[in-house]
């Protein structure tokens, strides 16, 4: 029930980041001209990182593709947006959004699917 719990919020997080790119033409320059929307995007990204970080020991065993070093990257980068300078954070922050999320989510709904009992609600 505790993964099942992570995912969701992995799920819904990731989705409202994809959902807010779907729309913008102008890629990574549309992103970072957009103070309101960079925001939300790093906040939603700060989320899920997050999320991940607390994922049960388990199941990051069971996911070795994911890029864990990227991750921890981009959730330094967001707990401390002082520490990076902007062009470096932007680069992680576009990496995180289209790259890292993409490929997680993807895994994670693998693993949902092979390990359905891990993710069930029992009551």
């Amino acid at each position: 029930m505790y993964a099942r719990a992570l995912f969701d919020i992995i799920h819904t997080r990731g989705t409202a980041v994809l959902t807010l790119l779907v729309s913008m033409q102008g890629g990574a320059d549309e992103l970072f001209a957009s103070a309101n929307t960079r925001r939300e995007v790093e906040a939603q990204l700060w989320e899920v990182a997050h999320t991940l970080a607390h994922l049960p020991p388990v199941v990051l065993l069971r996911l070795p593709q994911v890029d864990w070093a990227g991750w921890g990257a981009l959730h330094t980068a967001l707990s401390d947006p002082a520490g990076d300078p902007a062009h470096q954070r932007q680069d992680i922050v576009w990496y995180g959004a289209t790259a890292l999320l993409p490929a997680t989510l993807v895994l994670l709904d693998t693993l949902r699917e092979q390990e359905p009992d891990w993710f069930a609600i029992h009551y």
